[in-house]
C-alpha cells in the first residue's frame, strides 16, 4: 500500500511542477533555457539543463 500511496504522491508533485512551469510565459521559459515542449522531460528528469 505504500508503494501506491508513494506512487500518487509523486505523480502530484510531477503535475504541480510541470503546472508551475507551463505557468510561465515564453520569455521567462527562454530565460531559464527551457522550451515548454521540454518541461515534462525536465520534471521527470529525463532531461537536464545545459
Amino acid at each position: 500500500m505504500k508503494s501506491v500511496m508513494k506512487s500518487i504522491q509523486q505523480r502530484r508533485a510531477h503535475n504541480r511542477a510541470c503546472t508551475e512551469l507551463n505557468r510561465l510565459s515564453d520569455r521567462e521559459l527562454a530565460d531559464l533555457g527551457i522550451y515548454r515542449a521540454d518541461i515534462p522531460s525536465i520534471v521527470s528528469g529525463n532531461r537536464f539543463l545545459d
